[in-house]
Parts: structure tokens; C-alpha cells; sequence
């Protein structure tokens, strides 16, 4: 029985790892078919930047929405549902007949793209912490892996089909993706992986109430890592939003090399995301501070070797390309290691919001960042914009990681108590009652 349990979770990993890979497809699709779509509604950059803004502000004022649902309700069926908006706001925006029903209709994807707290929640149930890390690395792998998908797909049928014509796949693998979820995901208990409940028959039902969540305001990890999550953002929008253009202007790529080029950034990218689950989970299982050591190593690293890179000669291509993938690989080993601390020093029930909050906070702080970037290119270089702020939020951030080293043992133990407390109750209520507690209902 243990050994079927142990393998049906995996099969949860794959049901996620397709959903993001898939999603995050769909959402990143509009960046190669723009030219295509500014042409079918005859519209300016202004106007198509509007569009991606209006889904970016969709998105992060329901962060802490989705959060709240996720805590009180199935988050299973929540994230059916939200694959199921995915797939049926993307098929409305591939009808849209005008720029401004384009515009509304896109604005409404944005609601699916705050609903991955859920899944972390979710999987924290089924994976201890001792291997949390590498779950969670695992799946953000899928992230860049989906961003290349998506300019794939763009690059071979919009020319042939149209970009509605792919708009309506992507949203049709939303919709299977649904069905896969709701039909296959079973809801765990909440707190079943944390290892006081390791002998427990059943676990009581916990979920969101008010003294847990302001709980979160008294974690002095958690708030330090919120500060971090503001600051650290601010390189992904930068190089995400400009880096290809750098590559094209300022080092005389052709739009082949430049692609070329990317890939070996999104591979890095993707292979770091896992080495840097399976660090932390290294570091972790010998001393608490393991995850925010790493993360504050990653960046560091990140920034001294995109500094690196950013300074090859531009006929130095070969070693432009070493740099940048030892970039890609370090920038990216913090990620899985935030989301794995935050699940440390939070109680199973108020995941899904610590989560949201934190995601909120990123998206908030990294707003303004491709502004900011364009503001010092024009004053004097994509060179210059990119690594001055990358290095210097990046040292940012690896000041607030290792604040986030010191306190964090205080914050892990406290949970530990939390949830011995509550398997001594689950304990001498059986003893009591001489019967099991109920399981989770919902």
C-alpha cells in the first residue's frame, strides 16, 4: 500500500509538470505572435503593451484570492477549475473580433496565472520536507521548458495556421489538462506529510482561519523572504523583457543566433531550477539554514556571473555562451528553495496564501523593472540597464537570504511544536474515543 502511495504521487508531480509546462506556454505564446497580432488589429506598441499589462494587474490582485480559496477549499478541484479558465479565456481571446474585446479577453487570462499557490500547497501534502526542494525544482523546470515550447509553437504555425488557430490549441490543452486534474488528482489531507503525523491513521481537518493567517505577519523568516521575493524578480523581467533585443543590438546577433542562444539560456535555466532543489535538500537535512544558504550562494553567483558575462568581448562568442549558462544555472537554484522555506516555517493550512502573498509581492516589486531597464538603455546601454540592476538587487537579495539564515531555525522549530502539539491531541483524542478522527472532507 505504501509503495502504490509513494508512486500515485508521482503521477500527481507528472499531472503538475504538464500543467505548467503547458500554461506557462499558453501565457508566454503572445510575445512571439505580437507582430502578427498588432497586424490583424492594426494597432501600435503602446496599445499591445496595454494588453500584457492588463493581465499582469488581473493576475496579481487575485494572488491573494486564489491564496484564500486554496486554504479553505479542495485545491484540487480549484486548479481543475483553474486549468479549465486557462483553456476557455484563451479560446475567448482567439475570437475576439476587436482590439478592445482582444483587450478584455486578455486581461481574463490573467486570472489563471495567480493560481499556482494551490499546487505547491497541494504537493507539500504528499512530499516531507526533506525532499521538498527537488519536487518543487522539478516542477519549475517546466517553466522555461514551456516558455521555449511556446515560441516553438508560434515560430512553426502561425505562418501556416494563424495565430487564432494556435491560440485554440494551447487553450484546447487547457481544457484536457482540467480533465486530467479533476478526474486524477485526489485531495490530500492537509499536514499527512509533516513527519509528527508520520503514525497517525488520519489527520484531523485544519484549514485558514484568521489567528493562523496574521500568524504569518509574526514569521520574521517569512517577511524577510516576502522583502527578497520584492527585490528578486526585478533580473527575471529584465532579461525576459530585454535580453533577446541586447543580443540583437548591442551584440550584433541575427535573430537565428539570438534564438540559438536563448535556448542555451532556457536549458541552464531549467537544469539549475533542479540542482538547486537538490542542494537545498542536501544542505536542509543538515542544518535548517541549508535552503536560504543555498539561495543566498545562487544569487551571488548569478550576479558574478552575469556581471561575466555581460563584459565578454563581442567577438568572444564561445565564451559569452560558458558565462551565460553558468548564469542561467546559478540565477535559478534559489527559486525552489524560497518556495520550499516558505512551507518550513508555515502551518499546512495557510500555505496556499503565504504563498500568494509572496507571489504578490514579486509581481508588485518587478513591475516597474523593464521600465526602469528601458529609462537607463536610453540614457546609455542595454548593457549597462541589465547589469545594474540584476547585480545590485541580486546583492539585495543575498543580504536579505542570509538575514532569512539566522532567524529561520527559530521559525522552523516553532512549527515543529505546532505540529507535535496537534499530533499529541490527534493521539489522546483516539485514546479517548477509542476511534479514529475523521478525514479531510473537502
Amino acid at each position: 500500500m505504501f509503495s502504490s502511495r509513494s508512486r500515485y504521487r508521482w503521477f500527481v508531480v507528472v499531472a503538475f509538470f504538464l500543467f505548467v509546462l503547458l500554461h506557462q506556454a499558453d501565457k508566454l505564446l503572445i510575445s512571439p505572435l505580437t507582430t502578427p497580432i498588432m497586424a490583424t488589429f492594426n494597432i501600435n506598441e503602446a496599445q499591445m503593451g496595454a494588453v500584457s499589462s492588463a493581465a499582469i494587474i488581473v493576475a496579481a490582485v487575485l494572488y491573494p484570492v486564489w491564496g484564500y480559496l486554496y486554504d479553505r477549499y479542495a485545491r484540487a478541484r480549484l486548479l481543475a477549475l483553474a486549468s479549465f479558465i486557462w483553456g476557455s479565456t484563451t479560446w475567448l481571446n482567439a475570437l475576439a473580433p476587436s482590439y478592445s474585446a482582444f483587450l478584455l479577453t486578455r486581461a481574463s487570462t490573467g486570472i489563471d496565472d495567480s493560481s499556482y499557490p494551490g499546487m505547491w500547497s497541494l504537493l507539500s501534502d504528499y512530499f516531507g520536507p526533506r525532499m521538498r526542494g527537488k519536487v518543487y525544482g522539478l516542477l519549475q523546470v517546466a517553466q522555461p521548458l514551456g516558455y521555449m515550447l511556446g515560441t516553438v509553437l508560434a515560430t512553426m504555425l502561425a505562418g501556416t495556421v494563424g495565430w487564432r488557430s494556435v491560440f485554440f490549441m494551447t487553450g484546447g490543452a487547457g481544457i484536457l489538462v482540467a480533465a486530467l486534474i479533476f478526474f486524477g488528482v485526489r485531495e490530500p489531507q492537509r499536514g499527512q506529510s509533516e513527519p509528527e503525523m508520520a503514525n497517525l491513521a488520519a489527520v484531523a481537518v485544519y484549514r485558514i482561519d484568521r489567528q493562523v493567517a496574521l500568524g504569518l505577519l509574526r514569521k520574521r523568516s517569512y517577511l524577510l523572504l516576502i522583502s527578497q521575493g520584492f527585490f528578486g524578480v526585478f533580473p527575471w523581467q529584465v532579461l525576459t523583457f530585454w535580453f533577446f533585443r541586447y543580443l540583437e543590438a548591442e551584440r550584433g546577433y541575427s535573430s537565428d543566433q539570438a534564438m540559438a542562444t536563448m535556448i542555451v539560456a532556457i536549458v541552464a535555466l531549467s537544469a539549475g531550477y533542479f540542482l538547486g532543489g537538490v542542494v537545498g535538500d542536501f544542505f536542509f537535512r543538515r542544518t535548517p539554514r541549508g535552503r536560504t544558504l543555498t539561495g543566498m550562494v545562487g544569487v551571488l553567483a548569478g550576479a558574478l556571473f552575469l556581471f561575466l558575462t555581460m563584459n565578454v568581448p563581442l567577438q568572444n562568442r564561445g565564451l559569452f555562451i560558458g558565462f551565460l549558462t553558468l548564469a542561467g544555472i546559478a540565477m535559478s537554484m534559489a527559486a525552489p528553495n524560497v518556495v520550499a522555506t516558505i512551507h518550513d516555517v508555515t502551518e499546512p493550512e495557510v500555505r496556499s496564501t503565504a504563498q500568494a502573498i509572496l507571489s504578490f509581492a514579486e509581481n508588485f516589486g518587478s513591475a516597474v523593472a523593464p521600465w526602469l531597464a528601458g529609462v537607463i538603455a536610453v540614457r546609455s546601454s542595454l548593457q549597462v540597464a541589465i547589469i545594474a540592476i540584476c547585480v545590485s538587487t541580486w546583492l539585495v537579495c543575498a543580504a536579505l537570504f542570509g538575514a532569512t539564515s539566522a532567524l529561520v531555525p527559530g521559525d522552523i522549530s516553532r512549527l515543529r511544536q505546532t505540529m507535535q502539539a496537534r499530533a499529541e491531541q490527534e493521539r489522546s483524542t483516539i485514546a479517548s474515543s477509542g476511534d479514529l478522527p475523521g478525514t479531510l472532507g473537502t
